[in-house]
């Protein structure tokens, strides 16, 4: 069953800042060298200046949440009713990339510099576990799993942006890392797609190499819960993954036949084949 390590989780959210902040520059300087605003991005239907936009949202929404600004009128643009998580996602996406007009596209660089530098400003003297409403989860989240997810999103969005734009950019898997283990065990059981999961008996050991972290994916009575630091129980499966690939994986980027063949992603145990569940069992905007 395998050794479970602890993690400090003041430190591992300060780490997440850090990587935020880190990546937010680079982030800044991508869309400021786009060439083409209009280009297909790597997100099917959304241009560049799309994803741009979606990010410079991304921040904006998740720093007045955090500040506990009620204003927007949540009930006006979401569906109604508790409807599945991807499609509350996905029209709060479609309200979000309609935010800004050319002119404001014209400087998403600057757009995603000052409203990033915000959260991170609004959000320094928050402690991680502090919680978050977030009215397209219709859930409250953690601090800690806001920022791992707006690291995410980041992370992968500038992935989009440079596929577009036919420009460089590195996912590092130290970032990715903290993403998986800050803000993956809140998105996977939110996600869950209940109707696939019906019926489903699932217990997956999830082990992120290079010393991240290792998760406990218990799927049950129509739903998924994910623990870290779980305490030792008996598994169907383990599943192996380096950070950068899973999470790309995870968000849709990589097929998983190809993370397989490069070794990137291996499953193990009593059970092995169930590994190839979880991705059906995650519902995708």
């Amino acid at each position: 069953m395998g050794t479970v390590t602890r993690f400090d989780p003041d430190v591992e959210h300060l780490k997440t800042r850090a990587a935020l902040a880190d990546v937010l520059p680079r982030l800044v300087s991508l869309l400021r060298a786009v060439p083409d605003r209009d280009a297909a991005s790597g997100v099917p239907v959304w241009t560049v200046g799309d994803v741009g936009a979606h990010l410079a949202s991304a921040f904006l929404a998740y720093g007045s949440l955090a500040r506990g600004d009620d204003s927007t009128d949540w009930d006006g643009i979401l569906p109604p009713g508790d409807g599945r998580l991807d499609e509350r996602v996905t029209a709060m996406n479609a309200t979000a990339i309609g935010l800004f007009g050319d002119d404001e596209r014209a400087r998403l660089g600057d757009l995603v510099a000052e409203h990033g530098a915000a959260f991170l400003r609004d959000t320094a003297q928050l402690a991680p576990d502090t919680l978050v409403v977030v009215p397209w989860f219709r859930q409250r989240l953690t601090l800690a799993a806001l920022t791992g997810l707006l690291l995410g999103e980041s992370l992968v969005h500038g992935l989009d942006i440079a596929r577009g734009a036919g420009l460089p950019w590195t996912i590092r898997p130290v970032e990715a890392t903290l993403v998986l283990g800050q803000a993956m065990p809140t998105l996977m059981s939110l996600a869950c797609d209940t109707e696939k999961a019906a019926g489903t008996a699932l217990a997956l050991d999830l082990v992120v190499k290079y010393g991240g972290p290792r998760l406990a994916v218990v799927v049950e009575d129509g739903a998924m819960t994910v623990t870290r630091d779980a305490p030792p129980r008996s598994y169907d499966c383990r599943l192996t993954v380096a950070p950068v690939t899973f999470l790309l994986v995870a968000f849709r980027r990589t097929p998983v036949w190809k993370a397989v063949a490069f070794g990137h992603l291996r499953a193990g145990g009593r059970r092995p084949w169930l590994a190839t569940r979880l991705p059906q069992l995650i519902a995708s905007p």
